[in-house]
């Protein structure tokens, strides 16, 4: 993985979280839940982060900051698109704090994403969202992202996970 230093905008910068970050990683996970009305669903915790971020360096974050407020995330990691033969760039939250959002922060986040990705040859840039979040569909489409609508999502989580692998 490739570390990339921080863009710093006109009034703002976006970073590379460290794991000095972790509280406030969390603290974005579970306002992004309260958000989805998915609160209950949050197990994470600051030393999951620590060991699945920075330990076994298996996602990274960007954060947007404002003077010295983080206002913004996105979280994502490596996929593989073996029709593209190359890596691509899943991103997994992308959250930005509702007194701050309307002030470009999330089409930053998403365009240092894409310059990653194109740095690094990456072949596509990917996300989901739920279906019924309109004002991030109407956002994700003026940018010029298109729905996959002829693909479903599928997920195996917790004993049904733990019964898979027997």
């Amino acid at each position: 993985m490739i570390k990339y230093e921080e863009d710093t905008m006109d009034q703002f910068t976006i970073r590379q979280a460290n794991i000095n970050d972790v509280s406030t990683i969390l603290s974005f996970i579970k306002a992004l839940a309260e958000y989805e009305d998915m609160s209950d669903q949050v197990v994470a915790t600051e030393e999951l982060l620590k060991e699945w971020l920075f330990e076994k360096k298996k996602a990274q974050v960007l954060l947007a900051i404002e003077g010295d407020v983080a206002v913004g995330i996105a979280l994502y990691f490596y996929n593989f698109s073996t029709f593209l033969g190359r890596a691509g760039i899943y991103l997994e939250d992308l959250f930005v704090k509702k007194e701050y959002r309307g002030k470009g922060y999330g089409k930053a986040l998403l365009k240092k994403l894409a310059r990653i990705a194109v740095e690094e040859g990456c072949g596509r840039l990917e996300w989901s969202c739920l279906d019924w979040n309109q004002p991030s569909i109407d956002f994700y489409l003026s940018l010029g992202a298109i729905p996959m609508d002829d693909w479903t999502q599928y997920r195996v989580t917790g004993d049904t996970l733990k019964e898979l692998a027997e």
